[in-house]
C-alpha cells in the first residue's frame, strides 16, 4: 500500500505555520509497514486541491489529508474531495449532537456556518474529535481510502492514536501484529546515535530500528512485526537490552516522557525538592518543570537573576567572583546554585548561567552555558556546554541540559 500525506492551508504556504504533521504522519505510517512517497501542501483554493486530489489519485492508494475541515468559508476540503468523487454529503446525528455537546458548555452561542462540520460522506467512516468540534473522516472509492484530519496538532494527534491508526491497520490484507516501543535520549546527537548502533539499524530482519531527532533531544523507535504479541515483544525485547547495553547512560525515558517529567516523578517519588536560579534561561528552566501536574510537591520556586546586580544580591555571589571569572563561569555558576539551596532549604538547587547572544560577552563565545547543582553535604557539580544556533535554542538546550545533569544526578542516589 502506498500513501502519501495532503496538508492544507494558506498559512503553511506563507510560512506563519511549520507542517509538523507531515512528519508525524509518516513517522506513523512507517510504524505500520506503510511506505508515504509524497508530501504535499496546497492552499485554501478549490481547484488547486481538486487538482491536488487528481494527482492523488493517480498515484497512492492511501491519502491523508490534514486541515479544512472547520466552519468557515475558506474550509474546503470535505466539500472538494465530495465534488471530487461524485458524492452528496450527509448530516450525521452523532457528529450533530457532538456539536451541540460541545457548544453547550461554551459561554458563545454556536453560529449556523458551524452546522457544515456535522455534514459526512455518505458511504464512509466518522471519527468523533474529543478535542475539537471538526470530527474526522474516511471514505474509500475505487479502491483508494481518503482520510480526513483536523488541522489542530492537538485534535490530530489524539485523533490518529485513537482511531486512525486501528482503522488504517484494518485496511491491510494480511495484518500481523504490530508493536512499537520508544527509547528517548538526551546528551547523545542524532548522528552519534546512529553510529554507534549502525549495525542493529542497518540489520534487515525485525525488528526495524529508526532515529528521529527532535528539537531538544532524540527518539529512537523499535517496531516489530510478528504473529502474536509475545513474539514482538521478544523481538523487541533482545535489541532493546543491546541499545540500552551501548548508550544506556543518554536513555531517560521508555514511555515518551519529556525530561522535566521524568526528573518530577523521581523527585516525588522520593519527596526530594528542587529551585532554581536562572540567568540566560531567563525562568524557562522553572517554567518547563511546571508544566507538569504535581509539580509543586517538588518544586519550591526560583530567582531569574539576570544582571550582575542581582546576582549579588539575590543569590550572593561575591564581587569577587565575578570581577574575577565573570558572570559565565562555573565559579559564579556554584555561588548562584549553593546560596539557592541554602535559601530555600531544598534537597537540590540548579542554576544556570551563559550567553545566549547574539553578541560575545566578556571574551566569551554565543552559546557557552555553565550549569551547577547543589546539593547538601555534596560537592556541588558544575558542567560546561557550547550550545550552537539562535537565542531560543540555546535557552532551550541550556534548560534541558540542566534537567539531564539533574536526572544523572538522580540516578546516582
Amino acid at each position: 500500500m502506498k500513501a502519501e500525506v495532503i496538508t492544507v492551508g494558506t498559512e503553511l504556504l506563507m510560512g506563519y505555520t511549520l507542517d509538523t504533521h507531515s512528519n508525524f504522519l509518516s513517522q506513523e505510517c512507517a510504524v505500520l509497514g506503510i511506505p508515504v512517497h509524497f508530501h504535499t501542501s496546497v492552499d485554501d483554493d478549490r481547484d488547486r486541491l481538486y487538482q491536488t486530489f487528481q494527482l492523488a489519485k493517480a498515484r497512492s492508494e492511501l491519502v491523508i489529508v490534514c486541515g479544512g475541515l472547520g466552519p468557515t468559508l475558506d474550509d474546503l476540503t470535505k466539500e472538494t474531495l465530495a465534488e471530487f468523487l461524485g458524492v452528496e454529503l450527509v448530516q450525521d446525528p452523532a457528529a450533530f449532537e457532538a456539536l451541540q455537546s460541545a457548544f453547550a458548555g461554551r459561554s458563545i452561542p454556536m453560529t449556523d456556518n458551524n452546522l457544515k462540520q456535522t455534514y459526512v460522506f455518505p458511504s464512509g467512516t466518522v471519527f468523533l474529535n474529543s478535542r475539537g468540534t471538526a470530527p474526522g473522516l474516511a471514505v474509500t472509492s475505487e479502491g483508494i481510502t481518503y482520510i480526513l484530519l483536523p488541522g489542530p496538532p492537538g485534535e490530530m494527534i489524539p485523533m490518529f492514536e485513537g482511531q486512525i491508526r486501528e482503522f488504517i491497520l484494518s485496511l491491510i490484507p494480511s495484518r500481523r501484529v504490530i508493536i512499537s516501543h520508544p527509547l528517548s535520549f538526551f546528551g547523545i546527537g542524532e548522528s552519534l546515535l546512529e553510529d554507534k548502533l549502525k549495525d542493529l539499524i542497518q540489520s534487515e530482519t525485525s525488528p526495524a530500528i529508526a532515529t528521529y531527532a527532535e528539537e531538544a533531544g532524540v527518539v529512537l523507535r523499535i517496531t516489530a512485526k510478528a504473529e502474536s504479541v509475545n513474539e514482538a515483544q521478544e523481538q523487541i525485547e533482545w535489541i532493546r537490552q543491546e541499545i540500552l547495553h551501548r548508550v544506556g547512560e543518554f536513555c531517560f525515558s521508555e514511555k515518551k516522557e519529556a525530561l522535566e517529567e521524568v526528573v518530577l516523578s523521581i523527585m516525588r517519588d522520593r519527596k526530594q525538592t528542587v529551585s532554581m536560579a536562572e540567568s540566560c534561561t531567563g525562568g524557562f528552566l522553572t517554567y518547563l518543570l511546571t508544566t507538569v501536574p504535581g509539580s509543586s510537591q517538588a518544586v519550591l520556586g526560583g530567582v531569574v537573576t539576570y544582571t550582575n546586580e542581582i546576582k549579588e544580591r539575590m543569590t550572593k555571589v561575591s564581587a569577587d567572583t565575578l570581577q574575577k571569572y565573570g558572570a559565565i563561569s562555573g565559579e559564579t555558576a556554584t555561588e548562584m546554585a549553593e546560596h539557592t539551596r541554602d535559601q530555600f532549604q531544598s534537597d537540590f538547587a540548579i542554576s544556570v548561567t551563559g550567553l545566549a547572544g547574539p553578541t560575545p560577552s566578556e571574551g566569551k563565545p554565543v552559546g557557552e552555558v555553565w550549569i551547577a547543582i547543589a546539593t547538601k553535604n555534596s560537592k556541588t557539580e558544575v558542567y560546561r556546554h557550547m550550545i550552537r544556533g539562535q537565542r531560543k535554542r540555546i535557552q532551550l538546550l541550556a534548560a534541558k541540559y540542566a534537567l539531564f545533569h539533574l536526572w544523572q544526578r538522580l540516578k546516582k542516589g
